[in-house]
């Protein structure tokens, strides 16, 4: 989709540059392409002044200029001199490219802490990244950092392992010195003669899921016992796990399951949900989900999650329009070739009911698994997995809660703990008490619909 220039193709810049076409915006921001192939940052007032009172930015780094009516900010540098925004960062093709970025990403932690870097706009020329604070999620900087070294895999740069068999034109000792650059401990070095095998063969291990025991079972059974074991899966026709649906009302884990199984494993990870894909345009959904799909490939193994999939993937009978139909066989037609590249491909939702049916067939989704509100059984085993870590009195029991607190969401039990163990600090204590606890209890009563009987875990 064409960008709207905020200057004129030739329009002379205060440093005598001409602009040309605009390359990427944000509220508040412009980055253009420059006559000789250089690049231009333009920007308002109010974003150059968040700048300059952070002090991420020293005053006359940007020029002011009218155009018009409006006063603007620019900054240029050459086609060997990278400014981008994080977001679209390339693979950097040297280790003196990786180590600007990182050394980038240190200077700017040691001025601003807080802000989230995530939409920032990395500026080669001053070692810096300039958040634009934007509203979207914030990313934490391991994950920035290995996205900007991998080019768009969200992956940790504390999984070094998994960072040095996607980055192989590095040697291990090389990858370490960039990581450690921008601040962060390496605590294991993957020699340069150690194979992916090998690897996979010293962490074999189980994977576990507080307050999830069945869901937990399943995974280790249909997801990791085939990672661990490849060959021997692959001699019998089973070449890497099948897709799955986690289904089931908010606040029932489906999230906290992913997430656990992404760090488990330490693949890199990426998602489609309406605010990463979504567009009003036509065709312009299913060439972003395309996209995702490629990158997820281009770096398997991976996992890709697709979010609130009823969004995307709506029974089509329904009559939502062409469009809507574009989308869902973009789906039908990526799935299985995704799983054969070694993309494990999870989606979840809410809504069951309205996805098209077939989505759920078997040989894209072989398991349809519903993450229902928690038994006791469930909410005692998350209740001790949460306050074993806690300092507390011996009379904390965790039995009446976990009778208390079934058939409710296990983020309300997550809640329990927390606001006890706020209420006993709050109160000078330094251990959690049990009327603490029974007292955080009462301030979480059960909301509309969810102190109904509900099933456990099931399979469709």
């Amino acid at each position: 989709m064409a960008l709207d220039a905020w200057l004129p193709v030739g329009h002379i810049l205060p440093d005598g540059t001409k602009s040309r076409l605009p390359l990427f915006e944000g509220v508040g921001w412009q980055i253009l392409e420059t006559q000789g192939q250089g690049r231009a940052l333009l920007v308002r007032d109010e974003l150059i002044q968040h700048w300059v009172n952070s002090g991420l930015l020293e005053h006359g780094t940007l020029t002011m200029f009218q155009f018009g009516t409006r006063s603007l900010w620019s900054f240029s540098c050459s086609p060997n001199q990278v400014l981008s925004p994080v977001s679209a960062g390339k693979s950097p093709r040297t280790k003196s490219d990786a180590l600007a970025f990182a050394l980038a990403l240190k200077a700017t932690r040691v001025i601003d802490a807080e802000s989230p870097l995530q939409d920032a706009l990395y500026i080669e020329k001053i070692s810096r990244l300039l958040p634009t604070y934007s509203i979207s999620s914030r990313v934490d900087d391991d994950i920035i950092l290995g996205y900007w070294l991998t080019g768009g895999a969200n992956v940790s740069v504390r999984s070094f392992r998994r960072l040095h068999q996607m980055l192989s034109w590095l040697s291990a000792p090389h990858l370490k010195e960039i990581v450690e650059a921008a601040g962060f401990e390496v605590t294991e070095v993957v020699p340069d003669d150690c194979s992916p095998t090998d690897a996979q063969a010293a962490t074999l291990r189980t994977f576990d899921l507080p307050g999830r025991p069945d869901l937990a079972a399943f995974i280790n059974e249909h997801i990791v016992d085939i990672v661990q074991n490849r060959e021997r899966y692959k001699s019998l026709g089973i070449e890497f796990p099948s897709a799955v649906v986690l289904h089931g009302p908010p606040g029932c884990g489906k999230t906290f399951a992913v997430e656990r199984l992404i760090e488990f494993f330490g693949w890199p990870s990426f998602h489609i949900d309406a605010s990463s894909v979504a567009s009003p345009y036509i065709h312009e959904t299913s060439k972003k989900v395309a996209e995702v799909f490629t990158q997820a490939m281009q770096h398997a193994p991976s996992v890709l999650v697709i979010d609130e999939m009823e969004a995307f993937l709506a029974d089509r009978e329904i009559g939502s329009g062409h469009h809507r139909v574009e989308e869902v066989a973009e789906f039908l037609r990526r799935i299985p070739e995704a799983t054969k590249q070694d993309v494990l491909i999870i989606a979840m939702t809410n809504r069951i009911d309205m996805i098209d049916p077939a989505i759920l067939r078997r040989g894209r989704f072989d398991h349809v698994i519903k993450v229902d509100y928690a038994s006791e059984m469930e909410v005692m085993s998350l209740l001790e997995n949460l306050l074993s870590t806690l300092p507390k009195e011996t009379d904390v029991d965790p039995h009446p809660l976990a009778k208390a607190l079934t058939g409710r969401p296990l983020s309300d039990v997550t809640f329990v703990v927390r606001e006890g163990a706020r209420l006993a600090a709050r109160a000078g204590k330094d251990r959690l008490d049990q009327a603490s606890l029974l007292a955080a209890h009462r301030s979480a009563p059960a909301r509309e619909r969810e102190g109904e009987a509900q099933s456990r875990i099931g399979f469709i």
